[in-house]
């Protein structure tokens, strides 16, 4: 099993920047990708950004060049760095790992662990 947790959500003015964290805990060696989803008010989830197991990364055109996802070595704190924020960057922001359990025959299962969330406010 796998948890995730993040931290780090507050209200920062426009322009300004923030830095959330993601801790996991449990099978870390299963995990094959770190998420960073969204959620604004009255919208769906959507997803920001990605760190791959193997270093590549993947973010929504609306936070290109602004947000920026990094882990510590050891991969158990992910971090998204958040640069140049808007009025509409203002969601709960909620980090996820993804990966694959096996069982004891070797069968695979797939899963995505969902921290609870943590709200970032842009506003003046």
């Amino acid at each position: 099993q796998v948890q995730v947790a993040e931290s780090g959500g507050g209200l920062v003015r426009p322009g300004g920047s923030l830095r959330l964290s993601c801790a996991a805990s449990g099978s870390i060696s299963s995990i094959n990708a770190r998420e960073w989803y969204r959620q604004a008010p009255g919208k769906e989830r959507e997803l920001v950004a990605v760190l791959n197991r193997g270093g590549t990364t993947n973010y929504a055109d609306s936070v290109k060049g602004r947000f920026t996802v990094s882990s510590d070595n050891d991969k158990i704190t992910v971090y998204l760095q958040m640069n140049s924020l808007k009025p509409e960057d203002t969601a709960v922001y909620y980090c996820a790992a993804e990966g694959l359990h096996y069982n004891d025959y070797g069968t695979p299962t797939a899963y995505r662990a969902w921290g609870q969330g943590t709200q970032v406010t842009v506003s003046s």
